[in-house]
């Protein structure tokens, strides 16, 4: 705490006590001297009282008044130094209190980030309450599919005739869905920007019909809850542009110090939260790992179906941006 007295030093210095002899105690001594030669005067001089009452007064008279006058000086140094006491404690309640009105003038300045990371939260929250609602929830002004379908993707199948024969039931309803579209895919795994992106709930119902699809989507969600449990949203980070042609080649299998562009999120406060969360939290840590899989998994087969403009608009998403966080956490372009 800053000294708001520039005398405070010397008044704390008084107050334990100043170990050199002052003028008190100089007019003391002599007064005492001047009292002792005197009263010697006086006494050998023969002019004292003869017996013992003359010398009964003749010790009054030397220590009596050595007595008031030494009393007199410890009094007033007992003063001096209580009134430096109590200007230090002054000068130190006042310090106090200006301290104590400082912090609550900052506590009520909330900055622009803090405000925008709360409205950020209130969303998400917002978005995960309406997710929740798709289970018992089908409206069919949300499910028609979009008008721009020029692109297709085209998920890996299940195959589960290699686990156990099929029955002679028809063709599966997932077989006879229309695929995504790319475009509709790249809304979803952005997520809904507020409760009225109809659109964005249109494209990501349509991805959660699809079963590989929805894997992603909700362990991309499932890894942006627990990044937001620690302050971090996506919305805040500003990764680096990569060039497309780093995807298509992180989705033909390269891996390492080649792809490193890919891991744009250069926030060293992120980095090092997701990084303690991940050594610290097992639950956080498997998330992650799932969550970069079932990514990978994804992505390779997109890349596929997708035109550098495509892959673009993909690294801006919220989940491209958790990948390339969780990415150089674990060490996927190291």
């Amino acid at each position: 705490m800053p000294d708001p007295d520039p005398k405070l030093r010397d008044l704390a210095t008084a107050s334990r006590g100043d170990p050199s002899v002052t003028a008190t105690e100089w007019v003391a001594a002599a007064l005492s001297l001047i009292w002792v030669a005197a009263v010697a005067a006086y006494v050998y001089t023969g002019s004292a009282a003869s017996g013992s009452l003359g010398f009964v007064l003749s010790i009054l008279v030397v220590f009596l008044p050595l007595a008031l006058i030494w009393t007199a000086v410890t009094t007033l140094r007992s003063v001096r130094s209580l009134r430096a006491e109590a200007a230090r404690l002054q000068a130190s309640v006042d310090a106090m209190r200006q301290a104590y009105i400082a912090q609550q003038q900052a506590a009520n300045m909330r900055p622009s980030v803090e405000r925008k990371l709360d409205e950020i939260a209130a969303a998400t929250r917002q978005t995960e309450s309406t997710l929740a609602t798709f289970n018992s929830r089908r409206d069919t002004g949300l499910t028609q599919p979009s008008a721009d379908r020029r692109t297709v993707l085209v998920t890996p199948k299940p195959q589960p005739e290699a686990e156990q024969p099929g029955l002679a039931l028809g063709t599966p309803a997932e077989e006879m869905r229309a695929p995504i579209s790319v475009d509709d895919f790249v809304r979803a795994i952005q997520f809904p920007e507020s409760p009225d992106d109809k659109e964005g709930f249109r494209a990501l119902r349509l991805s959660l019909e699809d079963r590989n699809v929805a894997k992603l989507i909700r362990a991309a969600q499932d890894v942006l809850t627990l990044l937001s449990q620690d302050g971090i949203y996506m919305d805040d980070l500003k990764p680096d542009r990569t060039r497309p042609e780093l995807w298509r080649r992180f989705a033909a299998g390269e891996r390492g110090r080649g792809i490193a562009a890919l891991g744009g999120v250069r926030d060293r406060s992120s980095l090092a939260l997701t990084a303690g969360r991940m050594r610290e939290d097992p639950i956080f840590r498997d998330a992650c790992h799932h969550f970069l899989r079932t990514f990978d998994r994804i992505f390779s087969e997109f890349e596929k179906h997708a035109s550098d403009a495509d892959l673009a608009a993909l690294a801006d998403t919220r989940t491209a941006r958790a990948f390339m966080l969780l990415g150089r956490v674990t060490g996927t372009f190291d």
